[in-house]
């Protein structure tokens, strides 16, 4: 699946209807990885995803802290940033424990600069590539066969 978003309104709205959809059918951990270059749309989806998934919370990127959490009474958003990790990758996973969230049936893991750890990520992870494409405008690319919406 691909699209093309016009405007930072639309990714957010793209989120939006992503996070509502995983929500109705949340059926065991899920994780989300993207990727896409700076500037690119994906923290701008995040934002939107929390709120289709009824988190009232205001979403910040983690890149300082590497990992964000969020509840709510039926799900819990895990928000990891890989941007600023470089080298022994694995043992930063291992340290903040990022494999036990997305082994519980309730938790939505959403890794920003996901190529990094691509080795690490559980083979059932949903990849999305953000692409500036000009101005405002985004390619978001669904990299599987699965349907989000």
């Amino acid at each position: 699946m691909e699209l093309i978003t016009k405007s930072a309104k639309e990714t957010f709205q793209f989120g939006k209807k992503t996070g509502a959809s995983l929500k109705d059918h949340l059926h065991g951990g899920v994780v989300l990885a993207l990727s896409g270059a700076l500037g690119s749309g994906k923290t701008t989806f995040v934002q939107g995803l929390a709120e289709g998934l009824g988190l009232g919370s205001r979403i910040i990127s983690p890149t300082f802290i590497l990992m964000r959490s969020y509840n709510a009474k039926s799900v819990n958003l895990y928000h990891v940033d890989l941007y600023r990790l470089e080298g022994d990758i694995a043992n930063d996973f291992e340290n903040l424990g990022i494999a036990d969230f997305w082994e519980k049936p309730n938790n939505i893991v959403v890794i920003e600069w996901a190529e990094k750890a691509k080795d690490l990520l559980p083979e059932k992870a949903i990849w999305i590539n953000f692409e500036n494409i000009d101005g405002d405008k985004r390619k978001i690319k669904l990299m599987d066969h699965y349907s989000l919406i």
